[in-house]
């Protein structure tokens, strides 16, 4: 209970790090078996003879007052009327330096308040499942929250270790056993009303009094279920690596990394300021190779604690090798990857053979589907044992996603390498990159001119039922894609690299600025140039010409890219690649404000669309003509070949792509607000601006240019607090926004929030 008698096991533990010796070293120096002596800490035997104490004070070279209380303890230990049962013990005291977590500690503590507010007969105990990965520190957590509720709880705390992971834990009724002796149950009283009567007098007794009780590291809810009172104004706590999703009427409160903050003053506490400031690149550097994991780094804090000669930059490089981080991750008797594999061996097979797949997932998260492509089942019984792998606390999720930390990939790769050959190892990453491109290719077609829906024989395993869809999927997992996409450069797989990049042209438009697109329509290019076909060639110089200009601002590399892809339709004699390369040309002229060559080439390229009936380029020359009008000062003359433009778009109908023609429609209100502008009819431009909004929800590259261009319309118009309602709304729109129109956005806010008063017309 609360006494501040210490438990033989706690002592004897103390005493041993004290002395800076492993449970192999005081084995050695004291000749009582490694075993044995971990049974004793653990509280997992009764206390030894005075004789083994005597080996144990000697092995640890004990002076008099410290050998004295180490007999002490098993003196107590050993009287029947100071019984502590095996895996009961009184609650120690928390860890000195604990760190983080402190949301986490608010919400125990208020939920510790509301227990021990609740006084009358109809109280129910509050319960609370702390569980996450193995490594997290949710005893670490359990602790230190006790330590901190104890006045709270004044008839005392109590922590059972339910030994989760052993391969025979103890059942209920010898854990309910065991609290009833540490509650100073008589055994007469227990002999007096049996085994069957104990489930009622453990109930009666957490009912009748106010205890924190702590059941930690369980296995399951079968066996922590006989153990939660029913009644009372105690508090539970029950630490698992498990979600125990099966019990009801708990609170559950999932453990994960520490922050980054969190973590860096952790691992400072363990190695010293001193040595943490000498070089703190070398610090985050073991923080981030240690994946913000409290037991890694406690682990790696330790190992540099004991190696005064190390620098910090020496142990971050010793990890900085993957194939090697998790050996490295080993402080004496206490190993990082043995904690994953306790929580490993208890998978189902099925289970256990996704989780050591998972590691051949290139990006950091996935879908249902790409795991159903690694465990070769169908979707919803990969579902099934992707939530086995979370509810074994092996797994994270955000949403739909599911994600393996990074140090449980380097585990789950060491578990491939040794339970799979490398051939089967090989042949499934194969696999996974060959659906991943396939389905792309099927996705992105919902954007491509003569392509939309998937074909009636595609059995695809993702719901590509609508382009949404199929947009969602595509971002959903492009980082794994996109890696798929560089291992078939990488492996000479031209054709397939070719028929990705064109499958997903018109869908970049949709996600502007992921930034990847130049890469991704380079490498296509090169792959073109090593088929030997110069048509394909000019069509992928084309598109990364299109990405230098717009998705990075690399305007004269975008215009050698456009005259590369010029040479090369005139040598493959293509009509409609010279007029696009005469298009892209003609925007980078006009983002470079060269009004004369951007004209110039913007009517060249409509008059070869036309020759080459390229109807889609056709409506996208029209249009820049109209965007050169508008900043060569003719905004008259501007808005007549824009209406021009929407009346030859209405003319051609569904011979549009549909997405394309919503896409240009977009544009098109932006050229005519500009107009608008040049004529100071602010309430036109911004009211062709909202159309342009409405037309791009779903796109949010153009969402975030059009609500920046709002902002600096209605900033002109006057209308202040409007102006700051729309850049406020282009820095929400997130990472796929445009970088440079967020970087405006904040700067207008900020001239606003200096000037008040002051209005910014756009430049």
């Amino acid at each position: 209970m609360t006494g501040e008698q210490v438990s033989f096991g706690v002592l004897l533990r103390e005493l041993r790090l004290a002395a800076s010796l492993t449970l192999e070293g005081l084995a050695e120096t004291s000749g009582v078996s490694v075993r044995g002596i971990g049974d004793l800490e653990r509280g997992r035997r009764a206390a030894p003879q005075r004789r083994t104490v005597a080996a144990l004070a000697d092995g640890l070279a004990l002076g008099e007052a410290e050998r004295d209380r180490l007999l002490a303890a098993a003196r107590t230990r050993r009287d029947p009327g100071g019984y502590a049962p095996a895996g009961v013990r009184s609650f120690p005291r928390g860890i000195d330096d604990f760190i983080g977590r402190e949301q986490e500690v608010k919400e125990l503590t208020g939920l510790a308040q509301q227990a021990a507010a609740g006084g009358d007969e109809s109280a129910r105990p509050t319960v609370v499942v702390v569980c996450g990965p193995p490594g997290a520190g949710k005893t670490t957590l359990a602790l230190q929250a006790a330590q901190e509720l104890a006045g709270l709880f004044p008839d005392g705390q109590l922590m059972v270790d339910l030994r989760g992971m052993d391969d025979a834990p103890p059942d209920p009724p010898q854990l309910m056993l065991g609290v009833l002796k540490a509650l100073q149950v008589a055994d007469r009283d227990l002999a007096r009303v049996g085994p069957q009567g104990h489930p009622e007098l453990y109930r009666q007794l957490l009912a009748d009094h106010r205890h924190l009780l702590v059941l930690d590291n369980a296995r399951d809810e079968a066996q922590v279920r006989p153990l939660l009172p029913s009644a009372g104004a105690g508090m539970v706590l029950v630490t698992s690596r498990r979600m125990l999703t099966g019990l009801d009427n708990v609170r559950r409160l999932p453990l994960g990394e520490l922050e980054p903050q969190e973590a860096t003053a952790l691992l400072t506490g363990l190695v010293g300021t001193g040595r943490a400031d000498a070089d703190p690149a070398a610090v985050a550097e073991v923080v981030q190779r240690c994946g913000h994991l409290p037991l890694a780094l406690r682990v790696a804090g330790n190992w540099l604690a004991t190696r005064t000669g190390w620098s910090v930059r020496r142990l971050a490089d010793r990890l900085a090798r993957e194939d090697r981080r998790l050996g490295a991750l080993a402080a004496g008797d206490v190993h990082v990857s043995a904690a994953f594999e306790l929580s490993y061996q208890q998978l189902t097979p099925t289970a256990a053979r996704l989780f050591r797949r998972l590691a051949l997932v290139p990006g950091p998260d996935t879908g249902p589907e790409v795991a159903a492509q690694l465990a070769g089942q169908d979707l919803f019984d990969t579902e099934d044992t992707l939530e086995e792998l979370v509810e074994a606390g092996l797994l994270g999720t955000n949403g739909f996603r599911y994600r393996l930390h990074d140090l449980l990939r380097l585990y789950a790769r060491t578990r491939l390498a040794t339970e799979e050959s490398a051939a089967e190892a090989e042949a499934a990453g194969q696999a996974l990159h060959d659906w991943l491109l396939d389905t792309a290719v099927v996705a992105g077609r919902w954007y491509e001119p003569g392509h939309g829906a998937p074909p009636p024989d595609w059995r695809g395993t993702v719901d590509l039922s609508s382009a949404d869809k199929a947009l969602d999927w595509l971002k959903a997992e492009g980082l794994n894609w996109l890696a798929a996409y560089r291992a078939a450069a990488l492996s000479g797989d031209h054709a397939a690299v070719v028929e990705v990049a064109e499958a997903l042209h018109w869908f970049s438009d949709q996600w502007i600025f992921w930034g990847h697109w130049p890469e991704i329509f380079d490498t296509a290019a090169r792959s073109a140039q090593a088929l030997g076909d110069p048509l394909i060639e000019a069509t992928q110089l084309n598109y990364h010409a299109w990405a230098l200009s717009l998705c990075e601002g690399r305007h004269h590399n975008s215009l050698d890219a456009a005259a590369r892809a010029l040479a090369a339709a005139e040598r493959a004699g293509d009509l409609s690649q010279q007029a696009w390369a005469h298009q892209y040309r003609s925007a980078v002229f006009r983002r470079l404000e060269d009004w004369d060559q951007s004209m110039a080439s913007f009517r060249l390229a409509a008059e070869l669309f036309d020759a080459a009936g390229d109807l889609h380029g056709a409506l996208q020359a029209r249009h820049g003509v109209g965007q050169m009008l508008t900043k060569s000062g003719s905004a008259e003359e501007a808005l007549a070949s824009l209406a021009e433009t929407i009346a030859f778009l209405v003319d051609a109908g569904d011979r549009i792509e549909p997405h394309i023609a919503r896409f240009t429609r977009i544009q098109i209100h932006s050229a005519i607000s500009n107009a608008h502008e040049r004529l100071g009819d602010w309430e036109a431009a911004a009211g062709h601006l909202r159309t342009a909004l409405e037309l791009s929800h779903g796109n949010t590259g153009m969402t975030s240019r059009t609500l920046n261009h709002l902002g600096r319309v209605l900033l002109s118009a006057g209308r202040t607090a409007e102006a700051r309602e729309a850049f406020t709304s282009c820095i929400a729109q997130g990472p796929d926004a445009d970088p440079s129109k967020v970087a405006d956005s904040r700067e207008q806010l900020a001239l606003l929030d200096a000037a008040p008063g002051l209005q910014h017309p756009p430049p």
